[in-house]
């Protein structure tokens, strides 16, 4: 069935559809209306307010183009400043209205951060993607550990509040970890939880501050924790973290899954460089092992279609013909043939030949 055809379209689209591009109809549609387009998910900034000592929240309205999400997923989002659009990763929490709230932690030196910390104008419209990303819970998911450090709360967060909608069906441990005591978001929020549902406990780890040394995710007790062995483990924040959390838990818990936000950090042993081949240009490149092949290419002048950066979306994948590649997140190795490369997380191990 085409767009035309269509019967879940509004005939009006489908009209548009048929006589102009989307491009063209974007352009007049939005001298009417911020939100009127006819195929593109876009979302208008309601409010700013402040969500810690460096980090705001946004309130967004999207249009009837964004299709919702399933709790701990990211959306990409577009952002124009001084006529460049720039693009970064979040993981909203769905209001009861239908509103997405964001919350950015201001980066010393991000560009894109601090425009919507400080620049955005209410009434702004930013483009979106869909939801993506695999970091969900199922329908029972058994007892829970809840692992957050920095903008990991993001994601928690709205795993939390559709965990309380169904009225905290489990026992749920949250330990969220930032450096300084001002530094922590939805902490009142997190409280009224804590208070309402007996099975959801919170524990506020600063690592700045008091007896830092045994605050750390690879050092700290979690004697506390009921049934470990049992418990579903999911953990957010930069990648250290998450690899020291992987690390710590290793044959420990039921289940564990994870999600870094921060560049991957190269493996130990990762020294030298190979050749990689892009079948599709014609190009070879020399690229170094223990770097991120997507951070390789842009250095070398190639630059390939990425979205978050964190191996969640796939926006860069690319196919592999030959050659091995090394998760920057797990370590693993990985040689299948024609099969897809996640170029924000690999890094080249041998020489490889890419569809690119």
């Amino acid at each position: 069935m085409n767009a035309i055809s269509d019967p879940r379209i509004p005939w009006p689209a489908r009209l548009a559809k048929w006589l102009v591009s989307p491009a063209l109809f974007d352009f007049w549609s939005t001298q009417l209306h911020p939100l009127w387009s006819l195929e593109q998910p876009l979302a208008r900034l309601i409010t700013r307010s402040q969500a810690s000592r460096d980090a705001v929240t946004l309130i967004l309205k999207p249009n009837r183009h964004w299709h919702g999400m399933r709790a701990g997923q990211h959306v990409n989002l577009g952002v124009e400043i001084q006529g460049r659009r720039l693009v970064r990763s979040y993981s909203p929490t769905l209001l009861d209205d239908g509103h997405l709230a964001i919350t950015v932690k201001v980066i010393e030196g991000g560009g894109v951060s601090s425009y919507l910390a400080r620049e955005a104008r209410v009434g702004e419209i930013f483009t979106l993607t869909q939801a993506f990303g695999e970091m969900v819970l199922p329908d029972h998911p058994g007892d829970i550990l809840l692992l957050a450090a920095g903008s990991g709360i993001t994601p928690m967060r709205a795993l939390l509040r559709s965990l309380a909608v169904r009225g905290m069906p489990h026992n749920v441990d949250l330990l969220y970890w930032v450096r300084h005591r001002d530094q922590l978001c939805f902490v009142d929020e997190l409280d009224a939880l804590a208070a309402t549902h007996p099975g959801f406990r919170v524990r506020y780890l600063l690592t700045r501050e008091g007896d830092a040394p045994d605050s750390r995710v690879d050092t700290i007790s979690l004697e506390a924790i009921a049934s470990l062995a049992q418990r579903r483990v999911l953990a957010c924040g930069p990648s250290g973290f998450v690899q020291a959390a992987r690390t710590r838990l290793a044959g420990q818990v039921a289940h564990f899954d994870a999600e870094a936000f921060s560049k991957p950090t190269s493996t130990e042993g990762d020294s030298g460089d190979v050749e990689v081949q892009l079948a599709a240009s014609g190009r070879t490149l020399r690229l170094a092992r223990g770097q991120s092949l997507l951070e390789g290419l842009e250095a070398q002048g190639v630059h390939p279609a990425y979205g978050c950066r964190m191996g969640i979306c796939n926006t860069c994948a690319c196919g592999r013909q030959s050659g091995r590649t090394r998760h920057l997140l797990t370590g693993e190795l990985s040689s299948e043939p024609s099969s897809q490369v996640r170029l924000c997380i690999s890094a080249p191990s041998t020489d490889l030949i890419l569809d690119l």
